[in-house]
């Protein structure tokens, strides 16, 4: 890709505006340029009414990036070592544009070195409606030979205020998303990860921001940020005391983690940064996180705005011992459910070396001849005979070195080659830098699906992370291989994607490997975490809410935890419903509880897909939850609470719902009752006015530990 603008040999001065405003509706980032033809960040804030108020900004300007080898001595957002070994950059304006295409404003800033020809385009997009600003980079050299990128951040933001409070997400698997709120320290602070695959396992690429003070969920100015990258990552905050009037100058660096990635970039060849998207709220973190869950369904996620489907998983069932009747009988299973989908797991495949437990034929992706001696096919047509689709679950980037792709192709697996194996969960990496591997993955998922065209549902896996890598393929340019691997990873699932657009996929890395925004852009949902006991499912689902909708988030009723099926049905139901349980062990009540919850899922996929979502109670500081989702025309929502592990003595505060119309009535209905005649609200079939259920909210009506309740609020006349 060459801009004419950026070509050399045609470069020319452009005439410079006053300044260059990147504008939601309610938020703007405003650049204008030096007296050294210097970009500067004029103003980041609250959207001003006309431009010529910015230009009454007197408040202190600041470079809009940091180049390494030049003053001042901070943490830079750009750095390169050039052809010639000068490992100074300096960049200024040369030229930008802006245009407008319905809801989104695009803009793109160009900048180059005086002495080189080497070119950086920051690009952005800004969704009016969404109040949601994206950004990225692109970098571009024409030099002899090519030059090392040192770092490359996507963007660098400036605050100029007193405190700034930073919460963030960590954890492990099994216990992803723990929250933790602190005063962000002066100095550097990192939140990171160096893992190159299933990246997301220890902290995620996200953050809120809140400012001055903290925020709440109705109160505050809070920066919320995520980066779309399955790779290696880094939020640096570099934050300094400044002087009296400014306070504390915060300095935002989201990228990819240049830990171990000096990236070789030959002439006329684009490197692109993955995007950082972010907002601002100024009426605290639940805006922040409905402006991100907006975004997302309409931009973020494959087909974000469409329901999902139901599914029955056999993996808690039948592990890897299961053959073609007892998945027969699980078919029949799923339909009486009443599920849109049999998910057959792992265990499905390998013949010299078959796939009964994850020591072996991991990478020789054909049907177990034992297992499944007429094939795949031979489900699909039960499938059909039991009224679902076919799923099926594959790893394709990882391989067992027990298995015929490890004897055939070791040149194709990330090891070094004078180092002992270090194995995790018995099994490598595929180098798919290389373009045979990603050829090799892509026809993992092709071939499955050409000779079985009614498969609907993918659930793409990944159970390790990266050590001792090495890339045969990149021979001398290894610190290509973070970077390249994930760039390769996307050029595998774009081809899926232009091929197989139908398919519905769930992206999981061994749990919450990969909860970010880069792989979603193919997928339709995303596994949160391999824990699904129920109690511990409501902090990581509550978390994970603050920067993904709730309908994306993959939720099973399983055999994990005590507690009671309505429970664990209501809990499920506050995301993507699904079943990995042995139906058959249901006794007909169970059965009709679970089959009244599937029909109440449905009936309210729409609201839990893409309504807006509002945190009553947080589960982390109190022994109780809730939360509500609304549909945009403020029609229908629905509430869920839940009580946990209570105490003698506890205190409940009424709910105090959001979010609905004043002027509306809204009769209330409990669902997924036990009991149709013994409801547990108080209030089950009555109706209220939305003013009275905001202002006077609801008794908290829940007894005793571990109970659970959905209601229903639809608007009456």
């Amino acid at each position: 890709m060459c801009y004419v603008s950026l070509c050399f040999g045609t470069l020319q001065a452009q005439k410079k505006d006053p300044v260059i405003i990147i504008s939601t509706e309610n938020t703007t980032l405003a650049y204008t340029i030096n007296t050294k033809n210097q970009l500067t960040q004029l103003y980041f804030g609250q959207a001003l009414k006309t431009i010529p108020d910015y230009l009454l900004i007197n408040s202190p300007s600041f470079p809009a990036l940091i180049t390494q080898g030049t003053a001042p001595v901070r943490e830079p957002s750009l750095g390169v070592v050039h052809a010639d070994n000068n490992p100074s950059l300096e960049l200024q304006y040369f030229n930008h544009h802006t245009e407008v295409k319905g809801n989104i404003q695009s803009t793109e800033i160009q900048l180059k070195d005086p002495q080189y020809p080497f070119f950086v385009s920051l690009h952005f997009k800004a969704y009016r409606n969404e109040n949601v600003i994206e950004q990225w980079i692109e970098i571009k050299h024409q030099e002899k030979k090519p030059v090392l990128l040192k770092y490359y951040s996507t963007a660098f933001l400036q605050l100029q205020e007193q405190n700034y409070y930073l919460t963030h997400f960590f954890g492990d698997w099994a216990n992803e998303m723990r929250m933790q709120e602190s005063l962000l320290p002066e100095g550097i602070y990192n939140i990171e990860s160096k893992l190159g695959t299933r990246a997301t396992n220890f902290d995620l690429p996200s953050f809120m921001l809140s400012i001055n003070t903290p925020a709440n969920e109705e109160d505050g100015k809070v920066l919320a940020g995520t980066l779309a990258w399955s790779g290696n990552f880094k939020l640096a905050f570099e934050n300094i005391r400044y002087s009296e009037d400014v306070g504390h100058l915060l300095q935002i660096l989201p990228g990819i983690n240049n830990y171990a990635s000096d990236y070789t970039l030959p002439p006329d060849t684009l490197f692109t940064t993955p995007s950082f998207i972010y907002t601002y709220s100024y009426t605290g973190k639940g805006q922040a996180s409905r402006n991100l869950h907006q975004w997302a369904v309409n931009y973020g996620i494959y087909k974000g705005k469409e329901n999902k489907s139901t599914l029955l998983n056999n993996w808690e069932s039948t592990y890897f011992n299961f053959d073609e009747q007892k998945l027969s009988g699980l078919l029949n299973e799923a339909q009486n459910l009443g599920v849109n989908v049999f998910l057959l797991d792992d265990g499905w495949f390998g013949n010299k070396y078959p796939r009964n437990n994850d020591n072996a034929g991991l990478g020789d992706w054909e049907v177990d001849r034992k297992k499944l001696p007429n094939g795949l096919p031979f489900l699909v047509n039960e499938a059909k005979k039991n009224n679902v689709k076919l799923g099926i679950w594959v790893e394709p980037e990882m391989v067992n070195p027990k298995s015929e792709l490890y004897e055939k192709h070791p040149e194709w697996i990330l090891k070094l080659s004078n180092r002992s194996e270090d194995l995790r969960r018995s099994q490598l990496v595929l180098d798919l830098t290389n373009p045979k591997v990603q050829e090799h993955v892509f026809k993992v998922v092709d071939n499955i699906l050409q000779e079985n065209t009614d498969i609907a549902y993918i659930k793409w896996d990944c159970n390790r992370y990266m050590t001792n890598s090495f890339s045969n393929y990149l021979k001398n340019n290894q610190n290509n291989l973070f970077i390249d691997y994930t760039l390769g990873l996307y050029k595998v699932l774009q081809r899926i994607r232009q091929k197989y657009p139908d398919v519905e996929l769930m992206w999981c890395s061994g749990g919450g490997g990969r909860a970010e925004y880069g792989g979603l852009k193919y997928s339709n949902e995303f596994w949160p975490s391999d824990n699904t006991d129920p109690l511990q499912r409501i902090f990581i689902q509550y978390g994970y809410s603050y920067f993904f909708p709730m309908g994306i988030q993959c939720a099973h009723v399983t055999n994990w935890g005590k507690q009671s099926l309505k429970f664990k049905l209501d809990v499920a139901m506050s995301g993507k419903l699904g079943f990995d349980i042995r139906v058959n062990e249901m006794s007909s009540q169970e059965l009709k509880l679970s089959q009244n919850a599937l029909n109440n899922y449905k009936n309210f996929q729409e609201v839990i897909n893409i309504g807006e979502m509002y945190r009553l109670i947080a589960p982390y500081n109190n022994h109780y939850a809730a939360w509500m989702l609304i549909d945009q025309s403020k029609n229908k929502a629905l509430l869920y609470t839940y009580n946990l592990q209570t105490q003698l003595g506890d205190h409940f505060t009424p709910i105090y719902c959001r979010g609905l119309d004043p002027d509306k009535k809204y009769q209330l209905r409990e669902l997924n009752l036990e009991d149709e005649d013994h409801p547990q609200l108080p209030q089950n079939k009555k109706i209220f006015s939305g003013d009275f259920l905001m202002k006077v909210g609801l008794q908290w009506f829940l007894k005793g530990s571990l109970k659970s309740s959905i209601i229903e609020l639809k608007a009456v006349n």
